[in-house]
């Protein structure tokens, strides 16, 4: 192909104006590209803020309706939820994520009741759940038990479904339970609920807020290599969205976010299915902290980042931002 050369093509006209780069714009940022998850804690009219999320608080559950209602009348389709389970209800074997009057099933019949207009997503993991806080059982050496964690990662799916969730969402990297929560909800006439995966879920350093807001740092032990990603790999990744694809998942996720665009690239090119990525909260903080310190203006960082997502082939993105860029956004 010939490409004209200056002057006959000046690619700054294309720029020129707002409203010509509008006009040009390949990508769009919309709220309805925007997931926007909440933590939850025990108590009433509680707002326990995380010091390592500036800005991020946990909310009680009489709490959450205002926050799903805020995240309603600004465009934002859903709200992904994640407890902070008490010290005295965490376990070896995680029995509290089977109750069905803990703290997300109690989040979930709230926000239902009071903004049914609002999707909910919840976590289907065991770390919030467990004493040791491994996203399942461990067996007599400490390793985590693969069989045994997904034959209750379909019942804490169930528990989650009946309370109301419309998108149940594993986070924990087992192999194979996908296969088992899609057979658990179709068996219990929960078919109309939807699974999102964490189809590559990497071993990250960007985790560690998040560990602070569900209460989990310092409960772990060892680390979670075994079965979240190793962050050199790529063929992996799209090996591990495949087979949850073809175990039953109606949407994939890629965590974290931005440093693994070329991996949200690569499965949203490759599938063809809706794709996520998860901007997770090592993220969200590193974009506070520099803002904090002028190191960058706030607003422009969040739509910017954000925007990546979409120009890299997402079709929506979990973020603590999501609140603030969807009024951005809005105007």
């Amino acid at each position: 192909m010939t490409i004209a050369a200056f002057p006959a093509i000046r690619m700054r006209r294309g720029r020129s104006s707002p409203w010509m780069r509008a006009l040009l714009a390949e990508h769009r940022l919309h709220p309805s590209d925007l997931i926007w998850p909440l933590f939850i804690c025990e108590g009433e009219g509680c707002e326990e803020p995380v010091a390592s999320l500036p800005g991020v608080s946990r909310w009680s559950v009489d709490q959450l309706a205002t926050r799903a209602r805020l995240a309603a009348d600004a465009g934002i389709p859903c709200v992904a939820l994640f407890p902070n389970t008490p010290a005295k209800l965490r376990s070896d074997d995680a029995r509290e994520a089977l109750n069905p009057d803990n703290l997300i099933c109690r989040a979930i019949k709230a926000i239902k009741d009071a903004v049914p207009e609002i999707g909910v997503l919840t976590d289907v993991a065991l770390d919030p759940y467990t004493s040791h806080g491994h996203d399942g059982i461990t067996g007599d050496r400490g390793d985590v038990l693969n069989d045994e964690t997904v034959a209750i990662l379909a019942q804490q799916a169930l528990v989650q479904a009946s309370a109301g969730a419309d998108i149940v969402a594993p986070s924990d990297m087992m192999d194979g339970r996908v296969t088992g929560i899609r057979q658990a909800l179709d068996t219990a006439g929960y078919e109309h609920v939807a699974i999102m995966a964490y189809a590559a879920k990497y071993a990250s350093a960007f985790y560690g807020p998040f560990r602070d807001a569900v209460g989990s740092r310092g409960l772990l032990k060892g680390d979670k290599k075994t079965y979240q990603m190793d962050p050199a790999n790529t063929a992996e990744a799209l090996r591990e969205v495949a087979l949850d694809i073809a175990e039953g998942a109606d949407m994939v996720m890629v965590k974290p976010g931005l440093p693994y665009l070329d991996i949200v690239a690569a499965v949203a090119r490759e599938f063809r299915v809706p794709t996520f990525a998860y901007q997770v909260s090592g993220e969200y903080a590193m974009i506070e902290h520099a803002a904090a310190a002028a190191a960058g203006d706030r607003d422009a960082l969040i739509l910017e980042t954000l925007l990546a997502f979409k120009r890299a082939g997402a079709t929506g993105v979990l973020s603590y931002h999501a609140l603030d860029a969807a009024r951005l956004i809005g105007g």
